[in-house]
């Protein structure tokens, strides 16, 4: 931010390294504020002053929720080498000048701070602030924001352990029971990165007379604290789903893989904001509210992840991957007959699906995807071992 007055022709703040995208906490904080005057201008004191804070606001009917919440604050009174002082500490800036004041601070040790953060109904921001003082004026200022980011390993026991649960759902039709609808689902680990793939196992039982269809989610949960109330924003980020299941008829899911998108790492250690995230596995019932299993995941840093199960994880998928395009392979001789007429019928669709539409109205039956092979041979250009002579087949 730079100032512009009639005396005061810059005035901002540069940082030691611009390049710098983001610090950590006990990282060293320096640059300079520079001051350029059109005028002689007198000034009184250049303050510098480094913050990071959280703040939640959000309206609840009539009432206007509001706190903050304070991690750092570093303050002082900067001076410029070589520069000529009067009695009470001012100095005297003329037109033609360059005056620089550098600063320098360290953040609080790690563990201290929270990740910037900038969300609907809150903020975790950092910035450097410059104050000049002059006699008989009104304070002048400029601030310059920053980025925090906290590492957070996922590699703890804790969040390498598997998570899974089983829930199950009693159907009614007009009060008239019709059924059950059953799911039992688990993944290796809690602890993601983004970019790495969660391998979920899930088995679903359908008993009911309905056509359901299973799918999950990855789901951020945006939690905001003000005034002894709560606000809680959920946001789905990322999904997938499987076939529909038919009455009396079971699916399973066998490493059946969602990418993590590119997001922030969770953010835990704030008490008036979190971000918290969770894989929800979830059964769709026309005319019915959800069967929902929701297991709790903890996103951390990119590069710190867990790159042992991130590898474990991507062969085990691109294992599953290259089995299922085996099975799709085109054989490289063209098939007979008995071939053609073989069920050449897919466990998995071949057509996109472009919206995860969960309404009431969604569809019951899907078109069958065409999978077609290449045409049978003429008979001409096939050849038989027949009593170990070889012959060619008469042509019809």
């Amino acid at each position: 931010m730079v100032a512009m007055t009639k005396k005061l022709k810059t005035f901002q703040i540069i940082f030691s390294d611009p390049s710098k995208t983001f610090y950590c906490g006990g990282d060293q904080v320096s640059g300079r504020v520079e001051v350029e005057v059109s005028d002689v201008t007198r000034v009184s004191a250049v303050k510098i002053l480094g913050l990071g804070c959280a703040k939640v606001e959000y309206a609840k009917g009539k009432q206007r929720c509001r706190q903050e919440a304070e991690y750092f604050r570093y303050q002082a009174v900067l001076q410029m080498q070589d520069q000529p002082t009067d009695a009470d500490g001012s100095v005297v800036l003329r037109p033609g000048n360059k005056y620089e004041y550098t600063f320098g601070f360290e953040l609080p040790d790690q563990g201290k701070l929270v990740s910037s953060y900038k969300g609907k109904f809150g903020y975790v921001h950092y910035y450097v602030k410059a104050l000049m003082e002059r006699p008989q004026q009104p304070v002048l200022e400029c601030k310059k924001s920053f980025e925090v980011e906290e590492p957070l390993d996922v590699n703890t026991p804790d969040l390498l352990s598997p998570a899974g649960g089983m829930k199950e759902k009693k159907v009614t039709c007009m009060f008239i029971p019709d059924g059950q609808v059953s799911l039992n689902a688990k993944i290796d680990r809690r602890g993601f990165c983004e970019g790495e793939d969660i391998c979920i196992n899930a088995k679903f039982e359908n008993t009911c007379s309905r056509i359901v269809v299973p799918k999950a989610a990855i789901i951020a949960k945006h939690t905001y604290q003000a005034n002894g109330r709560t606000k809680v924003l959920r946001q789905k980020l990322s999904s997938v789903r499987g076939n529909h299941i038919i009455s009396g008829m079971c699916d399973a899911w066998q490493g059946k893989t969602i990418r993590v998108p590119k997001i922030k790492p969770s953010m835990l250690g704030c008490n008036i904001i979190r971000v918290e995230y969770a894989l929800m596995i979830y059964v769709h019932i026309p005319g019915s509210e959800k069967l929902i299993l929701e297991l709790p995941l903890v996103i951390g840093t990119a590069g710190l992840g867990s790159r042992t199960n991130s590898v474990s994880s991507q062969d085990s998928s691109a294992s599953t991957a290259s089995q299922s395009w085996v099975s799709l392979r085109m054989p490289s001789d063209p098939p007979s007959y008995c071939d053609v007429t073989r069920d050449c019928r897919l466990d998995q669709p071949l057509t996109p699906l472009l919206d995860d539409f969960d309404g009431d109205d969604s569809p019951i039956f899907m078109n069958t995807p065409v999978f077609q092979y290449p045409p049978p041979p003429a008979y001409s250009e096939a050849e038989e071992e027949f009593n170990g002579n070889a012959r060619m087949l008469p042509v019809c």
